[in-house]
Order: structure tokens, then sequence, then C-alpha cells
């Protein structure tokens, strides 16, 4: 324990927990201090002004990272037919019907993205309990919901990153990793606060995004200026 506050004690030296700091400069320092024994995942949480307990002030879509996430993305897609070939070509890891919704309906889950067809939609949605909670049910709006199985898993597998906003008001999502280029993750948040801006419900009233931080898994949190980036507003 004596070892990890050490570090923390560190990491937090020369911060100044109360400024807003330019986008490029909040990425050096995050960076700097992502010094764990692991690749550390860059991470952005985005304070929103809106209360997701209202259907009309519901966030939620997907960001095409153009730098990729860093992650090793596991895919599954419910498919049949030429559709499930399709989806084997395009190098979805689980590709099923009724075979796989057994498997996932049992607590079975070999995947972190899920993908399905239209005409699966009657028997996946039948696992909502399961995909459910963990953040995996298929849906239209996100794309994982669709005929172009080979666009959504290249996608899934490529940086595509799903947000959604949680009950407090925040959506949070891994944008790079530490051993990311500085520019890769500059271009990687610019992208993703323009995917939020670009969710903003009609419901929302008044400043929509609040309050932007940049942090590593490890590291201490940087309030972020949002003038710094593009599309930010």
């Amino acid at each position: 324990m004596t070892k990890i506050a050490k570090r923390i004690d560190k990491n937090r030296a020369g911060l100044d927990r109360a400024k807003f700091y330019s986008l490029d400069e909040a990425v050096k320092l995050v960076k700097e201090r992502a010094n764990a024994k692991f690749d550390e995942t860059i991470e952005i949480a985005m304070n929103l002004g809106v209360d997701p307990r209202h259907a009309d002030q519901m966030v939620r879509g997907v960001c095409n990272l153009p730098n990729g996430s860093g992650r090793t993305v596991r895919v599954g897609v419910f498919a049949k037919g030429p559709k499930a070939e399709e989806a084997k070509k395009a190098g979805a890891d689980v590709v099923g019907a009724e075979d796989l919704f057994e498997i996932v309906n049992k607590g079975t889950i070999d995947f972190d993205r899920c993908i399905a067809t239209p005409d699966m939609m009657g028997l996946v949605g039948r696992l909502g309990k399961v995909l459910g909670p963990r953040g995996m049910m298929p849906n239209p709006k996100v794309g994982t919901v669709t005929m172009d199985v080979t666009a959504a898993v290249k996608a899934a597998k490529g940086g595509a990153v799903e947000f959604r906003v949680e009950k407090a008001g925040i959506v949070q999502a891994g944008v790079g990793k530490a051993s990311f280029t500085a520019d890769q993750i500059v271009g990687n948040v610019k992208a993703f606060i323009d995917a939020v801006n670009k969710a903003k419900p009609t419901g929302a009233k008044g400043t929509f995004v609040k309050k932007v931080s940049l942090s590593s898994s490890m590291g201490p949190g940087l309030k972020l200026d949002l003038g710094s980036a593009s599309g930010a507003a």
C-alpha cells in the first residue's frame, strides 16, 4: 500500500486540480503519468447537462476512433446462412443463431461486442436479461443491428466505441492507450467529444457538456478546456 500511495503522490505532483488544461497539455501530462506496469487505457469522462431518467434526454451513440482503441475486441454475430459466412470472413470471433442463443442464455459470453442481423432480433431480444446489464444488446442506433455485417464487424475490430450516459449524467469511454502517440490520442479525444455532441438529445436544455476530464487507468484526472478541442461546445 505504501508503494501505491507514493506512486499516486508522485503522479499528482505538479498538477493543479482546479486548472482547466488544454487538450495538448492534458494528453502530454496524462501520458507522462501513465507509469503502471501495463499499457494503461486513456479514459475520457464527460459530465453532461441531461437527466437520463427522461427518454428525451438519453444520450447514446457510437464513435469510430480514427486511431483505434488499442483494445482487442472479440465480436459475436447472430446471423444465418450467407450473412453468417460474411461475418466469419469479416473476422467475427463467434457466429451463430439458435446454437449461439443457447450458449449465451446459459451465461457463457465469449465476445465483447454483439452484432445481429435484423431477422435475428426476435431471437436475440430474448437475451435481454443476459446482454442488457452488460450493455451488449444489439441496437440499430449504434450500428449493431444491421445487414451490413462486414462493416459492423470491421468497425468493432477497428476502434468503434459505444457510449451511453449513466444515471449521474456521465459518459465515459477508453479513447486509446498510453503507448499511443500524443497526436493519436488528441485525434481520438476530439472525435469522441464531437460524436457525443452530435448525439445531443432534443430534451437537453442549457449547457450540454458541463465538464470533461482525461486520465489514464491508474493516473490522476485532469480537467479539460473544451475550447481546445475542435467540435466541442
